[in-house]
């Protein structure tokens, strides 16, 4: 049976923000937190995971942080106001207890969440240079390679291309239609909000509160990341009190496109365990 989406526009923090919501009304809520590259936002970020966690009865959650996809522009463009941002969405919907799952940059708002309020329960972290230990050299000049490429990023659809080429390992699922879906949402004012993003305050380093996330915590990685190496993953799997990490081969920075089925299987079975 064909899951529904239901979108919507909630005000959070002054601002209009889009999310999407699915799956049974009285589900475990699951919130979902989409990464910084240009372009990406809940609808893209998500399309291959929302029927499949809301099919196996979760109540999904997924909005556009500030300057991404459909939610309004801000005038603070730091990271701590993506975080407490984030975090008055997820109490505006007002779950009793709830999960989080957060990809790159996400994970990072995902584990800033978690840190900070106790309703949160498990985590699912994917791929987050953001997050992990900064590691060897080697790793860390990969990342550094990899977000230059990213802040270079000036919108067309031949730029957005090579972008979402490198984003996925299995080269089919850049189709042409994905490819505009997100350099239309790169373009204008989202890439003036992603020109500010670079000129704002950093993200603070998480590595000394990493191991007070004590919740059960699923790490995702793809071997073949161009910009979060694998060891890396190792670092944050060690770091986090009760956490199990899974690394796919044949899979690139985004491994719930790459890998959606067996991502879906893995997260939906790690969520419906007994807290």
């Amino acid at each position: 049976m064909p899951v529904t989406i239901e979108r919507n526009f909630i005000d959070i923090l002054g601002l209009k923000t889009f999310y999407l919501k699915a799956g049974p009304a009285n589900g475990r809520p699951i919130f979902m937190l989409h990464g910084g590259s240009p372009g990406t936002c809940a609808n893209l970020n998500w399309k291959h995971n929302v029927d499949a966690l809301a099919g196996a009865g979760f109540t999904v959650y997924a909005f556009d942080q500030p300057g991404f996809g459909d939610s309004a522009v801000p005038t603070d463009h730091s990271m701590e106001f993506r975080v407490a941002h984030a975090l008055a969405f997820v109490k505006a919907i007002g779950a009793a207890s709830f999960d989080l799952a957060g990809n790159s940059m996400g994970a990072y708002i995902a584990a800033r969440i978690a840190l900070d309020y106790p309703k949160a329960g498990r985590l699912v972290l994917i791929s987050s240079s953001t997050l992990a230990p900064k590691g060897s050299d080697a790793a860390q000049a990969k990342s550094d390679a990899h977000n230059a490429d990213l802040r270079s990023y000036q919108p067309s659809l031949e730029n957005m291309r090579a972008l979402t080429k490198n984003t996925f390992l299995r080269q089919e699922m850049a189709t042409e239609e994905v490819i505009r879906e997100r350099y239309e949402m790169s373009a204008g004012a989202r890439h003036e909000a992603a020109q500010a993003r670079l000129k704002a305050a950093p993200a603070r380093s998480m590595v000394p509160d990493l191991p007070k996330l004590t919740m059960e915590t699923l790490i995702l990685w793809g071997a073949n990341d161009h910009g979060a190496a694998v060891e890396r993953a190792l670092l944050l799997f060690q770091a986090l009190p009760k956490a199990e990490l899974h690394v796919f081969n044949n899979c690139a920075h985004w491994v719930h496109w790459d890998q959606a089925e067996r991502f879906n299987n893995l997260v939906t079975g790690f969520l419906a365990r007994s807290l």
